[in-house]
């Protein structure tokens, strides 16, 4: 037995670029460490683009972003397509640059049978990457999943099977015009999907942590931007956290 469909899910999608090849030779690794397996999509890559896979998703408002950033949420959408056809009730989405912050199969239980309890239509992002928590003070004992407007980047997050039909709905009527977690909170804005924040996080980010760099920007990994975004971080989880 796969030892995420204990809890509901099958293989995680895993959002990759092609040119990334020393990221699918760490992912194996650490995805072989913790004994789960996953499933890269690639199939949005820029060298698989067509004027016809493009216009089926996007505005042509979409064309000001970069063609990294377009690819990425193709892959987004293109997983939202599997999870339909396969009628996955409950799906884990990562980007490939995803690192795991403590023992991942036991925090990410408590996410899912909380879960269990939201309204169908909801998207639980999992990661710090833009170094936004919930307020301290509406934190509670023993609760995992906390309301949120807007998304901390998609390097991980849950989503379940009427949102992914919801937003693929109304991408292909209405056109994507942003970029994936920008695209999301617009369909949050719109009363399209709902979104939620897990708290502790279960990951982070490499190309916002540090630890790599970012083909979507010129952030380059190293000792300086690690030191960084642990200044940061500890600053917004530790001083602001406790002021909200």
């Amino acid at each position: 037995m796969k030892i995420l469909q204990q809890y509901g899910i099958e293989t995680p999608y895993v959002v990759h670029a092609l040119r990334n090849k020393e990221y699918k030779q760490r992912l194996e690794k650490i995805f072989g460490d913790m004994s789960f397996d996953f499933e890269l999509m690639s199939e949005g890559d820029i060298s698989k683009f067509t004027d016809e896979l493009i216009q089926k998703y996007f505005s042509p408002d979409v064309q000001i972003y970069p063609q990294g950033g377009i690819s990425c949420t193709l892959n987004h959408f293109l997983c939202y397509e599997k999870i339909v056809a396969r009628g996955e009730k409950l799906a884990l989405i990562f980007e490939d640059d995803v690192f795991f912050v403590g023992d991942f199969i036991s925090n990410i239980k408590p996410v899912i049978e909380e879960a269990s309890s939201l309204d169908q239509g909801f998207i639980i992002s999992l990661e710090n990457s833009t170094l936004e928590f919930p307020s301290f003070w509406s934190l509670k004992k023993g609760k995992r999943i906390y309301e949120a407007k807007m998304q901390r980047c998609t390097g991980g997050y849950l989503i379940d099977l009427k949102c992914a039909k919801d937003i693929l709905n109304y991408t292909k009527e209405n056109k994507c015009f942003r970029m994936i977690d920008e695209w999301h909170n617009y369909l949050v804005e719109k009363g399209i999907i709902k979104l939620y924040w897990a708290h502790p996080i279960l990951i982070e980010q490499g190309s916002h942590n540090g630890l790599l760099g970012s083909a979507l920007s010129l952030r380059k990994k190293g000792s300086t931007r690690r030191a960084k975004w642990l200044l940061q971080k500890f600053y917004k989880m530790y001083i602001l956290h406790y002021l909200r």
